[in-house]
Formats: structure tokens, sequence, C-alpha cells
């Protein structure tokens, strides 16, 4: 599992040019999309389907990385690397640990 998160706003804002604007929209989407990016990755688990859990753990890795989540972006990046080689069985522990990082970074980032 990931270390636990701690927002490090100063090195996103950093990499935003210090635009508290753009951050703060960035914060607002990812907390209002999380439910819907649970949902994706999990319905890509259970399709079966390798492209679809591809993209949904690239996805993920994405908005992991925008946050400075190093770890959660690897495994994210976990995901994908088997899901590109065609593997989506025995994948579920690592996509409900990936939901839940995502829920997690979503209650600090509303917290914060």
């Amino acid at each position: 599992m990931a270390e636990l998160f701690v927002l490090d706003k100063a090195s996103i804002l950093e990499r935003l040019g210090g635009d508290e604007e753009i951050f703060t929209m960035m914060v607002d989407m990812f907390v209002q999309d999380v439910d819907s990016n649970c949902a994706a990755l999990a319905a890509a688990l259970a399709s079966g389907d390798p492209a679809a859990l591809h993209r949904e753990a690239h996805t993920v890795k994405g908005l992991l990385a925008t946050f400075s989540d190093e770890s959660g972006a690897a495994e994210a990046g976990a995901v994908e690397q088997l899901a590109r080689d065609g593997l989506v069985e025995g994948q579920a522990e690592a996509v409900a640990g990936l939901q839940q990082r995502l829920r997690e970074i979503a209650a600090v980032l509303s917290a914060g």
C-alpha cells in the first residue's frame, strides 16, 4: 500500500507557476470526479477488458501525479503495466487500493 498521502501544496503550486486559481480548479475537479473515477476503475476491472483497465489506471496515475503522490502513481502504474500485458485477473486488490487512495486524497484536498 502507498505511503500516507501528505499534501505538498507548495510543490504543486510551483509546478503550476504559482497559480492559486488553477490549483483550486484542479482540486475542485478532483473532488467532484472521485466517485466517477472509482466507478470507472471498478467497471474496467469487472469488464475483464485489459485495454479498459489500462486506460483507467493510466488516468488515475496522472491524477495522482498531479497532486505529487508518487507512491500512489507508482501503484497505478503497476496496474497499468499489468493491464498493458493483458492481465486483468488478480488485480482486484490493487484496484481497491487505488480507489481507496483516490478517496483519501479527495478527503485531504477537501479538508485542506
